[in-house]
């Protein structure tokens, strides 16, 4: 079997872009779970919306979501159906990881999805 075209594989990346619309962040790699996703803080930690631009070999995030996070090293994102709960769809590396002494913001400045 030939594998799929890239104008297949852009329709599969815009196809997850409608359901996988929060992301979260993650002090370890969240496997094939979600696992390790930041907790706590004043205020909370929570999910963000992410909103998404069409694919065109990469598909990357059209929005910078802010993150409330308390003290600790954040090195992965993850991608959710939902702000609590929800579906888990995939995850990834940030550019570089981030490491808080204490409460703090953090900005998540592009998600780039890739064809494989």
């Amino acid at each position: 079997m030939a594998a799929p075209s890239v104008a297949a594989k852009n329709n599969m990346l815009d196809s997850l872009g409608t359901v996988a619309v929060f992301v979260s962040l993650h002090t370890a790699d969240p496997g094939t779970t979600g696992a390790s996703e930041a907790t706590g803080g004043a205020p909370a930690y929570a999910r963000k919306s992410i909103t998404w631009n069409a694919a065109a070999t990469t598909k990357t995030s059209s929005n910078a979501p802010v993150f409330d996070v308390p003290a600790g090293t954040y090195a992965f994102f993850g991608l959710w159906s939902a702000v609590s709960a929800g579906t888990y769809y995939d995850g990834g590396p940030l550019s570089a990881p981030e490491v808080f002494a204490g409460q703090g913001t953090y900005t998540l400045s592009t998600v780039t999805l890739t064809q494989s």
